[in-house]
């Protein structure tokens, strides 16, 4: 079992970056893919990116592709989200999540939850 909490999150000006970190508790983090999702009001939670074990793998929504990079420290048990070129259309609150399956972008097939962190982009 895995217990996730994020921050980061906050309110920026499109164009500009920000950089959000998900701490992941136990010993076993390594073991565990990791995937950022992000829900906008009235929307359905949606796939962000997602990262390997290893962090070798990783895979992004067309619409972040070139934009944010996921990246993970096994050591201090966290994943990373770096958004740069934020866009309004980003504004959501983001969750990172944890599977013990390979890298998938499916919501169903990520077993443990962060509670989430707002991120607004305004224009």
């Amino acid at each position: 079992q895995v217990q996730l909490v994020e921050s980061g999150g906050g309110l920026v000006q499109a164009g500009g970056p920000l950089r959000l970190s998900c701490a992941g508790s136990g010993r076993t983090f390594s073991s565990y893919t990791m995937g950022w999702f992000r829900q906008a009001p009235g929307k359905e939670r949606e796939f962000v990116a997602a990262i390997s074990r290893s962090g070798i793998t990783t895979i992004y929504a067309d619409s972040v592709k070139g934009r944010f990079t996921i990246s993970r420290d096994n050591a201090k048990n966290t994943v990373y989200l770096q958004m740069n070129s934020l866009k309004p259309e980003d504004t959501a609150v983001y969750y990172c999540a944890a599977t013990a399956v390979a890298v998938t972008t499916t919501p169903l097939q990520y077993r443990y939850w962060g509670q989430g962190t707002q991120v607004t982009v305004s224009s």
